[in-house]
């Protein structure tokens, strides 16, 4: 399983961006995606989820501003965020996994998803 972002950069805060990750070598489209990020000195966390039926969750910070979404038939996951704020700069990873360790996985917990991405950063300005 390969997982490749694209879609990081910098904006103004207000502004918006869009993340994207291209999957690939799973033989079926039920897997889950979601969205880390880590910025320097904190802990790597799960800011949104979508599992392999389509339900999708999201950290409060970022609730009304991300949205994430899952293409099966283009294999790609996407996360738009509007309205960034500076707290929202991080290193933002791509995350994967089978439905059986879905489960393990989501908002709010530690992630523990199989297949990550090689990370995009996003920089928000004030």
């Amino acid at each position: 399983v390969k997982l490749v972002e694209s879609g990081g950069g910098s904006a103004q805060a207000g502004g918006s961006l869009t993340l994207s990750c291209v999957v690939s070598g799973f033989i079926r489209n039920d897997y889950c995606m979601a969205w880390l990020r880590q910025s320097p000195g904190n802990e790597r966390e799960t800011v949104a989820h979508v599992d392999g039926g389509g339900y999708t969750s999201v950290i409060d910070s970022v609730k009304g501003r991300f949205t994430i979404s899952k293409d099966n038939g283009e294999n790609t996951g996407y996360l738009r965020m509007n309205n960034l704020l500076p707290e929202d700069t991080a290193t933002y990873y791509c995350a994967a996994d089978s439905p059986l360790f879905c489960r393990d996985s989501g908002v709010g917990k530690k992630p523990s998803y199989t297949y990550l991405g090689q990370g995009t950063q996003v920089t928000v300005s004030s």
